[in-house]
């Protein structure tokens, strides 16, 4: 038992063996350098009688045999000894320690060779034996000391925190399938990251530079159009991703049953862009889709009006804009119901715009207030209501807008089964808060075409997701599933999300998804990644150490399988997240922690041999004049024609109409000269269109 007592008595013992120990070695010394020991006067009679006793036992005989004894004892002495631990002490020394005194203890039998005085012979053979023997004691000694089982070496506990992932290859017609590599423990495992139901949602993560688009959505873009999607991208950094959604077309457009059409949206580029009027009249049924465009393009022209829904002034503006485009949508069946139209149209004097607004019965409700503070004199509350609006859609007023916008090259429901879509839009990180409101407008009106039963599967990409601002992305996620629509979404932080949509839309957007991936993010977004992923078992070892003994703790505790640390640290292609699945097709391991693999070499060969976007159509700086007059010039016909009506139905009452040559619109229109030698349009009805060329 491991009392005070017991302790002391083992002590005993072990001193008193290595006691017999050393008198082994002194007598056996005796007998080898007699002749020595009589030279040097240190024999006597009596001693010389007792040891010739004690020799007779044979355990004496030759120089091995006493020596191999005197060791024997000495390790069981050592057996019994309990120094203190010390986990400095490393297990190299104490061999070095225990061979080199072991040699010199053996090897010092050379000595009764050489040809020299029995004194020197004897010093030597005893000094090399016993200097071996403090080795060989010495070495022993620190041996105890040594601690025999040592804590994990691994501090960064990468081993600890890895955890058995999915290997399976599993594959449908709609899945998305990313072949990776994992780690186990201490060994490096094939795997495969599988999105099989990509229709709940993906949500992709990480910070510039962490491989979002090299490593998942050009993946996304390539499986989805080889499987017969059609397709709608936002390319935030145009053409990057557009150029490998038109490659992929042409190298894939066999896979489907009606080979799809592909159209670009680019406001910077004219010659390689279609026009397309998100405001036609067709697809707005009724005046909820005016309000809902109207909130779309405020809010993403005032992006802090996004936390301010419901504010007065916040509201007046997007029911004017609402009044202006049901107006135009009803007005000659939507001739003139286009965006560049409306933003025209605002900019006209209060007087005769509400007296022509007015004649339409369904947004009197609408322009009341306006009317009202108009016919009381307040100015201040009117301009506090539509100024906002005027301003921030003033900014939109350019020529290459409006060429863009007024066209109809092509409808917006890209997974109409007769007609199969592959849509790209381009924005400019440039020219961000006037080319993200528009291009929001034509995602909020092509999601309200594609989320309808009985279409074609479809997919649609939003790079850089918060750069664009559309109300319902959860509403979207939600009811999209069974009308087989893939929303990917791309940010780089979910703090970056709040910022631009406010925290609640924000939280309920990254809380609807069923899968999410994510590479290197920091702060908050990490700590909810944790959270989300979950825990799992891991050892925890523990060391207590004293002077006469060691106590080692092991134990398993559950612990963040992901830590927010191991996020905000992974490398570029490295990647975190967790997949959905199928009631049919089961996935037990979701949580994922991988290297996603890319051929280098196959990408930058493919890549080398993309062809460029074509020119749709050379567009001259004279046509896209033209159309920017031809808005104005319509405009001013509708004045003309709707105030002239106003005035016959009232000859008794003064109505504002405008002069010949005159225009009740805003400033900045132009004579009517130039005006006049532009021809005129007849609306915007929809055309063949022109879709690129494959």
């Amino acid at each position: 038992m491991n009392t005070g007592e017991d302790i002391q008595g083992l002590r005993k013992i072990a001193d008193f063996t290595r006691l017999i120990s050393i008198f082994i070695l002194s007598i056996h010394f005796y007998l080898c350098c007699y002749l020595a020991f009589k030279q040097w006067g240190w024999t006597a009679e009596i001693t010389d009688r007792i040891i010739a006793n004690i020799s007779r036992t044979g355990l004496f005989d030759g120089i091995l045999k006493p020596k191999l004894a005197s060791l024997l004892c000495l390790a069981i002495s050592l057996v019994a000894v309990s120094g203190k631990k010390d986990e400095k002490i490393h297990i190299r020394p104490i061999i070095a320690y225990l061979l080199t005194g072991l040699l010199l203890y053996f090897i010092s039998v050379l000595c009764f060779y050489l040809n020299a005085n029995a004194g020197i012979i004897a010093i030597l053979y005893m000094g090399i034996t016993a200097i071996g023997y403090m080795l060989v004691l010495t070495g022993g000694g620190l041996l105890s000391r040594l601690i025999k089982e040592k804590l994990n070496r691994d501090i960064f506990n990468a081993e600890n925190e890895t955890f058995p992932q999915e290997e399976r290859l599993l594959e449908n017609e709609y899945s998305v399938n990313l072949p990776a590599r994992y780690r186990l423990k201490d060994k490096i495992r094939d795997s495969w990251i599988n999105f099989i139901n990509p229709f709940r949602g993906l949500l992709v993560a990480g910070t510039p530079g962490a491989g979002k688009s090299y490593f998942i959505i050009r993946h996304i873009i390539d499986q989805h159009i080889k499987k017969g999607f059609s397709m709608f991208l936002y390319d935030f950094k145009f053409d990057d991703l557009s150029k490998i959604a038109y490659n992929k077309l042409l190298q894939y457009q066999q896979n489907y049953k009606t080979k799809p059409k592909f159209y670009i949206i680019n406001f910077d580029d004219l010659n390689r862009t279609h026009r397309c009027n998100p405001l036609d009249p067709v697809a707005m049924e009724d005046i909820t889709d005016a309000t809902e465009a109207s909130r779309t393009i405020m809010m993403g022209l005032n992006r802090d009006w996004i936390k301010k829904q419901g504010d007065f002034f916040v509201e007046s503006p997007i029911n004017f804009l609402t009044a202006i485009i049901w107006y135009l949508k009803r007005y000659e069946n939507g001739r003139y119901c286009t965006l560049p139209h409306v933003i025209e149209l605002m900019q006209a004097d209060y007087d005769p715009l509400f007296a022509i607004l007015q004649e339409e019965e369904e947004i009197k409700v609408l322009i009341n207030p306006f009317v009202s503070a108009l016919q009381n004199q307040a100015k201040e509350q009117l301009e506090g209501q539509i100024a906002s609006a005027k301003i921030g859609l003033a900014r939109l007023s350019s020529p290459q807008l409006y060429y863009v916008l007024s066209g109809n090259d092509f409808t917006l429901d890209v997974n109409n089964p007769d007609e199969p879509k592959i849509v790209c839009v381009g924005n400019n990180p440039q020219k961000l808060q006037i080319y993200g409101a528009v291009l929001s407008l034509y995602i909020s009106r092509m999601i309200k075409l594609v989320n309808r039963k009985g279409q074609l599967k479809s997919s649609l990409v939003f790079d850089e997701f918060p750069t664009i601002y559309f109300n319902n992305m959860d509403s979207l996620i939600a009811t999209a599933r069974s009308n087989r629509v893939a929303t990917t979404l791309a940010v780089q932080d979910f703090s970056q999300l709040k910022k631009d949509y406010g925290a609640e839309q924000a939280d309920v957007i990254t809380g609807i998804v069923g899968n999410i991936i994510s590479g290197q993010v920091t702060g908050d977004t990490a700590k909810k990644l944790s959270e989300t992923f979950g825990k799992i078992m891991q050892d925890r070892d523990s060391m207590s150490i004293n002077s006469s003994d060691t106590s080692i703790t092991k134990s398993t505790q559950l612990e963040y399988a992901i830590p927010a640390s191991r996020i905000a640290s992974l490398s570029s292609g490295e990647f975190v997240g967790i997949v959905a699945d199928n009631p049919e097709e089961k996935i037990r391991l979701k949580v994922f922690h991988s290297e996603i693999q890319n051929d280098h070499k196959a990408i930058a060969r493919e890549e080398a041999a993309y062809k460029p976007i074509p020119i749709i159509e050379k567009v001259s700086a004279t046509d896209v004049q033209e159309a920017y007059l031809r808005v104005k010039e319509d405009i001013q016909d509708i004045f003309e024609v709707e105030l002239k009506k106003i005035g016959a139905k009232n000859p008794k009452e003064e109505t504002a109409i405008p002069a010949d040559g005159e225009t009740a619109a805003a400033a900045g229109s132009g004579s009517m000269a130039n005006k006049r030698s532009v021809k005129k349009s007849r609306g915007t009805k929809p055309g063949k269109g022109r879709p690129m060329s494959m």
